[in-house]
Parts: structure tokens; sequence; C-alpha cells
């Protein structure tokens, strides 16, 4: 039977599922001038495919999917052509702006800052996923040989198809935890590094399908289990593109006006926690000694830091400047990619801004530090749950008014069914339910 190669039209939503509708291939061309139909309430479908309701749309509106032709990729498959995807901003109808587009969000962000500042966010999301096929009983060898070549041709079959598909490909390893694994990419400017943050996860999650696999993004997939988590690098560029975040004068070599932006992220971590980790399930992760986030504080040589100083490869004749970057590790694949970076962006500016002083850096044993010591260096801690999360986010205004009131509304809706759903589940249930949906 003959088969007609698809082209999808792509967004992600509020819990950072990806969404869109399909065109024959041979009719794209028409779309990435003209875009497609899309409907204002799709904002509030839930991660498991519910639209909340009452949501700000109902059933009224109409907007439209409007394609960036730099985005154009593809999901490559065993047997058929691959289907190219492009990722889009959501419009009205006379082509401005919808004023709660989550890639408009970032785009946004991104020219704010450049207006501000002079400078531009350097870029990669790192991820981490479960294979839940995999056998969680069997003995694991992390980060070993034997792991990576027992479950050949996934990983050479991933860095193919994202090669492929324009996402340069750094790295791919069996990771520490049971049945996990990592994939990163190398960096980019901000909006392409979330572009392709969308791209990864369903070109792994595709590959994964094609060879018989099943893998999942999701934070946790059982009690107890190791997490998996969504590590955002940041580094800034002035309007040369030369490197600023390093100087090798200050503490822990984070230059002033990094320190600064730095300072703006924690300061807000709080409020920042709903939009980076937007699941229920998010919060079994972010605990301390779990390598994930003990408390809100700037780290070096700490994997235990929301936001880490990532060590230099100090070789002969090597420009430290061009390594040196900011890790943020409170993310996961619950969050919209492009709404993630574009609230640390929104954070750093907003630290540059009031010109905050850079946070104290906070070297090895972390939890070899005292309540006491804790507070008097400024360490703070996260939201316990999503819930939280949510309140502290209510609360912070300066957060708040980054979004229109539609987005919020929205979000909160969202989120807070999402709760509510998740309440009424078994624990096996829960975790099912997170495993599929990501």
């Amino acid at each position: 039977m003959r088969r007609d190669p698809l082209a999808a039209i792509l967004t992600s939503d509020l819990s950072g599922q990806t969404r869109g509708r399909s065109v024959r291939q041979a009719e794209l061309d028409k779309y990435l001038v003209n875009g497609c139909g899309w409907v204002p309430a799709n904002l509030a479908l839930n991660p498991f495919g519910s639209i909340v309701a009452p949501n700000p749309f109902g059933s009224v509106g109409d907007l439209r999917l409007k394609p960036d032709p730099n985005t154009l990729s593809q999901l490559s498959t065993v047997d058929s052509e691959p289907t190219k995807v492009v990722l889009a901003d959501i419009v009205n109808l006379d082509g401005t702006p919808w004023d709660c587009c989550p890639r408009t969000f970032l785009r946004d962000a991104i020219a704010d800052l450049k207006a501000e500042t002079g400078l531009s966010v350097l870029s990669s999301f790192e991820h981490e996923f479960m294979l839940l096929d995999q056998d969680p009983d069997a003995p694991n060898i992390a980060f070993s040989l034997k792991n990576l070549l027992d479950f050949e041709p996934l990983g050479s079959t991933v860095m193919a198809a994202l090669h492929d598909a324009g996402l340069e490909p750094e790295m791919w390893l069996p990771e520490y935890a049971a049945r996990q694994w990592e994939v990163t990419v190398a960096p980019t400017d901000a909006l392409a590094a979330a572009d392709r943050a969308i791209l990864l996860r369903e070109i792994v999650r595709n590959v994964a399908t094609q060879l018989g696999h099943q893998a999942s993004f999701s934070p946790i997939v059982q009690r107890d289990g190791g997490g998996s988590g969504v590590h955002v690098h940041l580094s800034l560029l002035d309007d040369a593109g030369n490197p600023v975040t390093y100087d090798p004068e200050r503490e822990g070599g984070l230059s002033e006006i990094a320190g600064s932006f730095a300072a703006g992220i924690l300061t807000h971590a709080s409020a920042l926690s709903a939009l980076a980790a937007s699941g229920v399930v998010s919060y079994e992760r972010l605990a301390p000694g779990r390598w994930s986030v003990g408390g809100v504080f700037l780290g070096e040589n700490n994997r235990e830091a929301l936001l880490r100083i990532c060590p230099l490869f100090e070789r002969p004749g090597s420009d430290p400047a061009k390594q040196y970057n900011l890790e943020f590790r409170g993310g996961d694949v619950t969050a919209n990619p492009w709404i993630l970076l574009g609230t640390l962006i929104r954070a750093g500016l907003d630290g540059i801004r009031n010109k905050l002083a850079a946070p104290n850096v906070i070297s090895g044993d972390f939890f070899a530090l005292s309540q006491e010591e804790r507070d008097a260096r400024g360490v703070g801690a996260l939201p316990v749950s999503l819930d939280d999360a949510l309140g502290q986010l209510e609360q912070n205004e300066v957060v708040t008014s980054w979004f229109s009131d539609r987005f919020l509304e929205t979000f909160f809706a969202v989120k807070r069914a999402e709760i509510e759903h998740v309440g009424a589940l078994s624990d096996d249930e829960k975790y099912a339910a997170y495993a599929s949906a990501y």
C-alpha cells in the first residue's frame, strides 16, 4: 500500500507535551507560508490529554501555528521516509503574537536581555531518561561499555538520528541509576537550544520505539527509583560573541555581570520551580541526597546545587572563558523548554537590573555544613511539592509579571487539575501515568 510522507507542524504546551498537526510533505511549502489552524483551549490540555475546565478560552476563538522554517527537521523511521517536523509560534489570525505563546515568551526574553545589556545566552539542555523495557532488577553497571553494547544499535541509531536532524549530538551513555541513559547535544543560541530540547525528546522516543524499546523521560518511574532531570547549561556572550561569564580574579571564576545573573536565578528559585519542574512526581526527585537539588545555592564541584559552576578542563593552550558555564539543575521534562529557558533568562536579567551581588560559592561537601552555616551563606530550599511551588509562584510579583493574565490563569488551572487527578491514583498508577505521558 502506498504511503504519503507527512510533515508535522508543532508546538509545546504548558506541560512540555509536543502537539500539533500534520500535512502532506508535498504540500509543506504552502504551510510554511500560511501556517495552520490552532485552538486557544489546546493550551489548557493537561499532560494526560484532557482539556481542563474551566479555562479562559472555552470553545471560543481561533489561532494559527506559524512555522519557523529555521527549525525544519526530521524524525527518522525504520521502514519509510522520515517524517519532517517544524516548530511554530502561535499567532493571532492577523499574524500578531498570541499573548500565551510559549515560544514567543522565550523570544521576547532573549530580545529584552539583548536590548538592555547587549548580552546573549549560549545554552544546551542535557537529558536523562529511562528504558522502561530494561530489567530494573538486573545488575546495573553504571557508565559501562557492557551496558552500552548490550543495547546496541540503540545508541548509534539515536546519535545518527540526532545528527540527521541537525541537533549536533555530543554524548550518549548509560547513566548511574538502573535503566537510566543520558544524551547531550552541543550548545547553541538560546532559542535554538530550547527548540533542540523539544526535538531531542521526540527523536529519542521515536528511535527507541522503532527498535522495540520504550523510553520515558519522566522524573520518576517507580517509588525510590532513580530520577531523570533536564539540566540547562548557560553562558553569556557580549555583542561581539565573546564569552563574558568567566573572570579568574573573582570567587569561583564568575564574572561580576554573570554573578548578578546567577543571583537573579537563585533569588526567584522557589517561584521558578513550578515552571521548571511542573509535575507532581518532580518533587520526589528534587530532594537532598538524590544528586539533583539539595539546596538553593551556587555550587562548585557540587551536584546538590541548584546552580552549579561546571568544571574546567585546563589543558595547555585552552581558553577557560569558552568552557566556563553555569548548570541549572532544577528542571525536568514536565517543563516546557521555551518557558524554562525564558524564565531563567528573565530571572538573570532581573538580577542584572538590580545589580545583585554574586551569590556565595559553596565548594566541597554540602551536607557537611550545619544548618547555621547554610543560613549564614544564604542557602535556601526548593518547594517540597508542586502545590507548594505554585503557591510560591503566585506570591512572586516579579515572576508573575512576565506572563499575561490568561497564561497564568491557564497554567494554574492545568497544574491544580493535575494535582487533583494524580491525587486520586495509587502510587503504581501515578508512576505509570507519568512514565506513559513522558
